[in-house]
């Protein structure tokens, strides 16, 4: 693994200083410029003496809960110990066979969909690329395998479309009957109704028989839960899906879940089970490496003790990237992607509760300009964290320039610069007292709420860089970049909107449309509800698309979708820290699965 070291900055006059720090990660050997600053009058509610008078706003966020030495002592045996990786390799070759044996299509699928619940599936991509690939290429609507088998055919649909195969939504009209309802026939078909139903959240905008298809199989679900207790199985995932289609959820928090659902099953393959076990293990083991890392560096950044008024979020920040990057292989990808996480969330701060407008406007120009010399400008809380986004973020672009020969530089200046604007028309916002429409609103916190600037980086990890790709993104914003960012911005919305116009924001999504329609506050909520849906179905239309981007790069974009959706599905588990996010961080980080005896 390569990491890149940033060899030399100009010289200012400032209060902070610098020292070379040496680290080593998987095997390799590196240094890292820290930088710290004997000034400490970034750590109070008041600046420093010249202008004492100012007072700062506080959102009053707790400590982070999961300390250094904590995080340090996160160990597994299941990537040192070799008899787990050969019983691994062993248990793949199996399943493999598994997959070239199974001639019926159905079963194949089956499969298929199990692999990937399971997270088994990046290790047999080719196998279940080709697969579907013959199953698309050989499709006859009136297959003996599916006809007249609303599960079959609902399966096969979802799977297809979830690899960016195009199949249309009239494979389903043979099972509505002549007013568009689902033929009663099918009114206690559960598994199909429940297959349906997740399909339908893969629909594109217009397809209308779809959409009531979804509501009148919801109607049935729920219907079924109350009513039916005797499969207990097929209860668990209609339970599971109706809070949460499966299209919607983190795929690695799924695999956590699925794990211990599939144990219970009659119809489980204890080979399969046993390698998810395994392979969950390990790839925990990798995690927790990672994050030692992650932990070092923002340990010795500095900037979460010295930023007290800001969200010290380290292992939240890393709990993203797991959701967005889920290749075990991936480490640096997650190591970059929560150094910027983590920049991202103090600057969010800043902007949002400790900086003076004046202070913002000269922070915003000063990244705009790039120039370490520019620094001077600044107050001193903003020196460090300015020399600490500078170093970083040419760290990782010198990493870019050493890996495919491009200098990203202007790239990533101008998102920085991009989402620093972003902010400060916010502040601009907050202090004048303006009340944005929810378009005006939206077309300024899709780029607030960071996620293009994610996005940006790990493009620069994930692909091969083209100048289309660049261009794409930073010039015109892809469609699903823009797309994936707003339902990010609103997924925060609807959990954290009213908590932070009561410490202090501007008004957010639902308050926008409020006031602009007329709306009550659950209508409002209802109609954001709304625009995420719409949008998930632009998502869903635009992976179809050909785009600049591999499929890798499109399945991390639709990640942080789902990333977002998680994190803020029942509170602000990133701010807050909630306890389904501990819960979370330890079943993914921490508790290893036991083996069922």
């Amino acid at each position: 693994m390569a990491f890149c070291i940033c060899s030399s900055f100009p010289v200012c006059n400032i209060p902070i200083h610098s020292k070379w720090k040496s680290f080593s990660y998987n095997g390799s050997s590196f240094r890292r410029l820290i930088v710290f600053s004997t000034s400490q009058s970034d750590t109070t509610n008041k600046t420093s003496i010249e202008d004492v008078t100012i007072t700062r706003r506080s959102a009053n966020y707790h400590p982070a809960i999961w300390d250094y030495d904590y995080v340090q002592s996160l160990r597994n045996d299941f990537v040192q110990d070799e008899s787990y990786k050969e019983r691994s390799r062993k248990l793949k070759e199996e399943v493999r066979m598994m997959l070239g044996n199974v001639v019926d299509p159905l079963e194949k699928l089956e499969l298929i969909d199990t692999l990937q619940r399971l997270g088994l599936s990046y290790h047999f991509e080719a196998e279940i690329n080709n697969t579907l690939k013959n199953i698309s290429s050989d499709r006859i609507s009136t297959a003996a395998w599916k006809k007249e088998n609303l599960y079959a055919t609902a399966l096969e649909f979802r799977l297809l479309r979830q690899h960016g195969y195009k199949v249309d939504q009239d494979v389903f009209t043979y099972f509505m009957d002549d007013v568009g309802n689902i033929k009663s026939s099918l009114n206690q078909d559960f598994k199909g109704l429940l297959n349906l139903y997740e399909a339908s959240y893969l629909l594109l905008e217009g397809e209308t028989m779809l959409e009531k298809a979804r509501e009148l199989a919801a109607k049935l679900l729920k219907q079924y839960l109350k009513e039916n207790n005797d499969h207990q199985y097929l209860s668990m995932l209609v339970d599971h899906a109706l809070e949460l289609p499966l299209h919607w959820r983190m795929p690695r928090l799924e695999a956590r879940w699925f794990i211990d659902e599939y144990e219970k099953s009659k119809d489980k393959n204890p080979i399969i089970l046993e390698l998810a076990i395994l392979d969950y293990n390990i790839v925990q083991s990798i995690h927790q490496e990672d994050l030692r890392y992650a932990s070092t560096w923002w340990k010795e950044l500095g900037l979460g003790k010295r930023f007290s008024f800001a969200r010290d979020r380290l292992m939240e920040n890393f709990l993203w990237t797991v959701g967005m990057e889920i290749a075990p292989e991936d480490g640096k990808s997650r190591i970059f992607l929560t150094m910027v996480y983590a920049l991202i969330t103090v600057i969010d701060d800043v902007y949002d509760l400790y900086g003076t407008l004046d202070e913002l406007e000269l922070l915003t120009d000063v990244v705009e300009r790039w120039d370490i010399n520019a620094i001077q400008r600044l107050p001193d809380y903003m020196k460090i964290y300015y020399h600490a986004l500078y170093n970083s973020v040419n760290e990782m672009a010198f990493d870019t320039l050493k890996e495919q020969g491009i200098n990203v530089i202007p790239f990533l200046k101008k998102l920085w610069t991009d989402l620093c604007k972003a902010y400060l028309l916010e502040a601009k916002w907050y202090y004048s007292g303006y009340t944005p429409t929810l378009q005006e609103y939206i077309d300024n916190a899709w780029i607030s709420i960071g996620g293009s600037l994610v996005l940006a980086h790990s493009y620069l990890v994930n692909d091969h860089i083209t100048e289309e790709g660049l261009h794409s993104i930073q010039e015109n914003y892809s469609d699903i970049v823009y797309r994936s960012s707003v339902i990010v911005r609103l997924a925060n919305d609807l959990v954290t909107s009213s908590y932070e116009l009561k410490r202090g924001d501007i008004p957010k999504s639902i308050q926008c449309y409020m006031h602009e329609s007329g709306a009550s506050e659950e209508e409002a909520r209802e109609h954001i509800r709304s625009l995420i849906d719409s949008t998930w179905k632009k998502i869903n239309e635009d992976q179809m698309a050909k785009l600049p981007f591999s499929r890798k790069f499109i399945e991390i974009i639709k990640n942080s979708v789902r990333m977002s959706l998680l994190m803020y599905q029942n509170g602000d588990g990133h701010g807050i820290e909630t306890e389904e996010t501990k819960d979370r961080v330890l079943s993914l980080f921490v508790h290893p699965i036991f083996f069922p005896k």
